[in-house]
């Protein structure tokens, strides 16, 4: 059965794969840029943009959210060229819309600013990971602290007053008093928000290779637990509200483009590798360079397109939800569903609660403070339970 409510699109996200190189935990859907058909992509790029949205026209447009990769090594031109495009294709725009572009230190540089502020960004999010320099070269970045300043300081330079910026936990050779430093250094900027992940060692990644053969030494994981509790902690002390499990932001900061996932809401997807959801369904597009453009040539660049059962919608509306520490409201639930969490969820509720991972609110259910260290378990709760 798929029969449920999925409001239409109001968030847009684009995947610009290109990047100046591969960092050692890296998956995403990137290439280093060195080479690589730039202009081409932008071509192909244009062509799904229109069959999108001629098969799904755009409403208002709340959100819009450019990934990568590193979109910010699209030169001037480059980056101008695309920003006009997506305008063109989604040009109802809400007056406080949220347009958030991903950056990496060292490759925004004044004019390239002064474009994206032109074009319509307002936020920036700067894949800083660490300040401390060893760390970063351990882990394949090729900026070091100052290329951080510098670039924030362009930026606030430019006229971006919403500025967000990735830092890591968990890494190779990471201490407490290592992690301690950065937070001090990153707090330092007072900027509006921060986004704060432990490590993954995934597959197909330098990082992987290297932990198979017992050769990539991580914290321990009660250091890492202590890391966590330690990034929680200051931040709370700065007056940041941790709103996700990994993101923290000043009272009217928080991303919004990030909480049409988490709400599970409808969300257009286009580019190299990205994900949309839609119409009830998910898909997924071809990862590699020249397959997606030859692709977008013909049609639409789909590696996968797949239906979304009602029965893993509610599944999905749970586990994403919970991740927001307000967490899920049983309103929202029976209006995109038509019915309870209870009725749907009521054994899965009732044994969380009695373990004490999961709070009944009175709008809804959350996770308790001390439970946020354990969300896995929690999420994982959900999963199956009704398409099994």
């Amino acid at each position: 059965m798929t029969d449920y409510r999925l409001d239409p699109p109001t968030a847009v996200y684009i995947h610009i794969p290109f990047c100046s190189n591969k960092c050692h935990y890296c998956d995403f859907t990137s290439y280093v840029v060195k080479g690589q058909p730039v202009d081409e992509y932008l071509d192909a790029l244009e062509r799904e943009m229109e069959r999108t949205v001629s098969l799904l026209p755009p409403a208002r447009v709340e959100t819009i959210f450019v990934g990568g990769g590193t979109p910010t090594v699209l030169t001037p031109p480059q980056m101008e060229r695309f920003l006009r495009m997506t305008r063109d294709y989604f040009p109802h725009w809400a007056e406080d819309i949220e347009f958030t572009m991903e950056a990496n230190p060292g490759t925004t540089d004044p004019d390239k600013l002064a474009v994206m502020k032109e074009g319509g960004v307002n936020r920036v999010s700067f894949g800083v990971q660490s300040f401390d320099n060893g760390l970063l070269s351990g882990i394949g970045r090729i900026h070091q602290t100052e290329d951080v300043y510098r670039s924030l300081e362009y930026a606030q330079q430019a006229g971006f007053r919403n500025l967000t910026i990735d830092l890591m936990f968990g890494l190779p050779g990471q201490t407490l008093p290592m992690l301690e430093d950065t937070l001090d250094k990153a707090l330092a900027l007072s900027l509006q928000h921060y986004s704060i992940y432990g490590l993954k060692v995934e597959e197909n990644t330098l990082f992987h290779n290297l932990y198979m053969k017992n050769q990539l030494l991580l914290p321990e994981e009660e250091t890492e637990a202590e890391m966590f509790r330690l990034i929680m902690r200051r931040l709370e002390q700065e007056g940041f509200r941790q709103y996700e499990i990994s993101n923290f932001a000043k009272p009217g900061f928080e991303s919004r483009h990030n909480s049409m996932y988490w709400r599970n809401r409808a969300y257009y997807g286009l580019g190299a590798g990205a994900h949309g959801y839609a119409n009830r369904e998910r898909h997924m597009n071809l990862k590699g360079i020249r397959p997606y453009i030859e692709a977008c040539k013909s049609g639409l660049p789909r590696l996968t397109t797949d239906p979304v059962a009602r029965e893993e919608a509610m599944e999905d509306f749970m586990m994403v939800g919970l991740r927001l520490l307000e967490g899920v409201r049983g309103e929202d639930f029976r209006r995109q569903f038509g019915t309870s969490m209870e009725e749907a969820f009521g054994p899965v509720l009732e044994k969380l609660m009695a373990d004490k991972l999961l709070d009944k609110t009175a709008e809804g259910y959350k996770l308790p403070q001390h439970a946020v260290m354990y969300g896995n378990v929690v999420f994982g709760a959900f999963i199956g339970h009704l398409t099994a």
